[in-house]
């Protein structure tokens, strides 16, 4: 039976108070998340740490299933009996219930100096004012490969988009994998690990991102077409029936070792280190030229902030600020290889292909997904969009002018910028 996810604020025996602020009472706290993949993490990581170092606050977290996540959460929050700490998805879903008032702006709570505004940006507000969740983790998009197929074909990682289609190519010369795991059929992939991978270094990341909210510039410019035409050029390298590829078809392909690079999300690392029988290593996506500044996205994925009607706002409050600690961005990000954290304090990796994706922040920009904040809150969206036209462009039924002119046709359609 499914946790009872429930509000568990629980007035206990009364303690004596101190000169150091110390709580009047005992308090408990639950926490609301879609990730109930994680509930040993928080149990019986997370939390105790927490409570040794607060033992006057309980901490209960109890998940719900992510599809059933956003309903639940806003029937409760409505009823008034929601936990009084709410695990943030990133961007609108979560604007949408501070702006209801469900969400308390945490702008002043210790410890959010500890994130730039790019890490916040999932949780601010449209006009930068208020925050109202706590940055926990971003994940981080590359390429993952096979080293032995790499070290058997005489392959470096490349660092280049030269480098990266010669090495495409000679895989395919060889003939015992192939070159690249993305199919198409599911549509998201081709955008999320495609355009939105090497998008970056085409638009010069937060630059180009801020610039097409701000109507400075269009879909239909160079920086932005040139994403779909280097995506054009993958169509030789995805193998047989790419078209009808779905997502775990392109996981099992490379996991099995047929294929010799993934494009990636970061997430994929734990499954990846569990069914892959052989080592991997990581590449950034590779610039348009030697000396190019490298950008990656680093997307913000999940937040957590306070139900704004809990009974318990201190007990709360230390609680967010510990979530911004680095001791909590360490236990959380070792426990979730692949899930990094948004601090600005660097965060050692144990495992190795972690280490590897997140060591990019030093010598590249940071930048989040193109289409996440604001652009797609109208119809056409334009993240959707993306998806199927960044597909379209792969399998060759669209030029990259046309995708471009019909996302900028749809977002012109709804969106006006801010003036």
């Amino acid at each position: 039976m499914r946790t009872k996810v429930f509000v568990a604020l629980l007035m206990g025996t009364s303690v004596l108070g101190t000169a150091g602020g110390a709580f009047a009472q005992d308090a408990a706290l639950t926490i609301e998340s879609w990730r109930n993949d994680d509930l040993s993490i928080w149990q019986e990581k997370l939390i105790p740490a927490f409570e040794a170092a607060n033992p006057g606050i309980k901490v209960t977290f109890a998940p719900s299933a992510p599809t059933e996540y956003n309903a639940a959460l806003n029937a409760k929050l409505d009823a008034g009996s929601a936990g009084d700490l709410i695990t943030c998805r990133p961007f609108d879903a979560s604007l949408e219930l501070y702006n209801k008032g469900h969400l308390a702006d945490l702008t002043g709570v210790p410890g959010m100096e500890n994130f730039t505004d790019v890490a916040k940006s999932a949780w601010t507000t449209d006009d930068g004012k208020a925050t109202f969740c706590v940055p926990m983790a971003s994940v981080i998009h590359g390429f993952i490969y096979n080293k032995e197929a790499f070290e058997k074909l005489g392959i470096t990682p490349p660092a280049t988009e030269d480098e990266f289609f010669a090495a495409l190519e000679k895989i395919k010369a060889d003939g015992t994998y192939i070159p690249m795991a993305m199919g198409t059929k599911d549509l998201w992939e081709a955008a999320t690990m495609g355009y939105q991978n090497i998008g970056p270094n085409y638009w010069h990341g937060e630059e180009g991102r801020l610039a097409l909210i701000k109507g400075e510039q269009k879909l239909t410019d160079p920086q932005w077409v040139g994403p779909f035409e280097a995506l054009a050029k993958w169509k030789p390298y995805l193998g047989d029936g790419f078209e009808a590829q779905t997502y775990p078809d392109s996981q099992n392909l490379f996991t099995l070792g047929r294929a010799a690079i993934y494009p990636a999300g970061s997430w994929e690392i734990s499954g990846f280190n569990t069914q892959a029988q052989f080592k991997m290593g990581a590449f950034p996506p590779p610039v348009k030229k030697a000396g190019d500044t490298c950008y990656i996205s680093d997307h913000n994925d999940i937040g957590i902030g306070m139900n704004a009607k809990t009974k318990n706002p201190d007990a709360a409050k230390k609680f967010l600020s510990w979530v911004a600690s680095p001791e909590f961005a360490t236990i959380y990000a070792n426990a979730l290889p692949g899930f990094f954290s948004l601090s600005s304090t660097p965060v050692k990796m144990e495992d190795p292909l972690a280490q590897e994706f997140v060591s990019w922040r030093d010598k590249c920009k940071s930048t989040i997904r193109s289409t996440y904040q604001i652009l797609s809150r109208g119809t056409p969206n334009l993240e959707n969009e993306t998806w199927v036209k960044s597909a379209n462009v792969i399998n060759g039924t669209q030029t990259s002018q046309q995708a471009a002119e019909e996302l900028q046709k749809g977002l012109d359609s709804w969106y006006k910028p801010a003036k």
